[in-house]
């Protein structure tokens, strides 16, 4: 795929624009996140591409593998890993990750069969109980969720609130967050909840979740220092959602399937890179 010619580009590395206090206290209950705590990304000099999945991950870093669709594998130095929206099957390997998360407002961002050796199974959607609130916190890796709600699609599915979970990994000092099938535009209680995110997942198919141009809205005002995109069919639609970009971030179409970041090397402008997905295998 080429790279992109860039237009005329507009730094955009300050705070992120979060909800005004008068309206935090409609957000969740809010429980220890230094993504809230801290409202400024560290400048950064440059990102770290590594490949193989069976390799360390470097000190005060953490991987971030494209696995497919939606899945990225996210791995911190000390052996915790995590796949994002979890659908059963991630390569012809015998890994098993200690999180998996899963959102079920599309069939291929769940499974109703985990892998019974993973640990740790958070399902993003609310049951009959209401909203699952996760804080799942193993020391080197803490995993919590943002509830969004879902529309009704062409597959018969119901509307739902909180049918949907933006799951927010806190590793080595990054905020990293999965917007899963988003089906909306965050309200103010939701941007407050997020907090910084120093790097996003971001769904940018045009149609069965955001639209673009409302996608590039929102992480235009999250101003990431990274945001990959995720869950495109082809790439005219994820052409499209580069161009839309391309005013107020850098691009990098080149970046392999993995990237391996810390917070003393994000990026020095907010860029877009692109990963492409790759299975993993021993």
């Amino acid at each position: 795929m080429r790279s992109f010619t860039m237009f005329s580009r507009i730094a955009a590395l300050g705070a992120v624009a979060i909800a005004a206090l008068t309206t935090a206290a409609q957000a969740q209950e809010r429980r220890p996140s230094h993504c809230i705590a801290i409202s400024d990304a560290a400048p950064g000099i440059e990102y770290l591409h590594k490949a193989g999945f069976r390799d360390d991950v470097s000190d005060f870093s953490v991987r971030i593998s494209y696995v497919a669709h939606a899945m990225f594998l996210l791995q911190t130095p000390g052996g915790l890993s995590a796949v994002t929206d979890y659908a059963g099957f991630i390569g012809p390997t015998d890994y098993a990750p200690d999180v998996a998360t899963m959102n079920n407002a599309h069939s291929t961002h769940w499974t109703a069969a985990p892998d019974p050796r993973i640990p740790h199974v958070l399902e993003g959607w609310a049951n009959a109980d209401g909203p699952r609130d996760h804080h799942l916190d193993l020391g080197e890796m803490l995993v919590r969720n943002v509830h969004t709600d879902t529309r009704s699609d062409t597959f018969g599915g119901a509307a739902r609130t909180n049918g949907n979970s933006i799951f927010v990994f806190e590793i080595e000092g990054l905020c990293i967050g999965h917007l899963g099938h988003l089906h909306h535009f965050p309200d103010a209680a939701q941007f407050a909840a997020l907090g910084r995110l120093d790097v996003v997942m971001a769904p940018v198919d045009g149609g069965m979740t955001l639209d673009l141009p409302t996608m590039t809205r929102l992480l235009k005002r999250l101003k990431s220092s990274i945001v990959i995109p995720m869950h495109w069919f082809s790439f005219a639609s994820l052409e499209r959602f580069l161009v839309g970009m391309a005013d107020e971030f850098d691009i990098d179409a080149d970046a392999g399937s993995s990237i391996e970041v810390s917070l003393r090397t994000l990026p020095d402008r907010p860029t877009v890179i692109v990963l492409q997905p790759e299975y993993l295998q021993d």
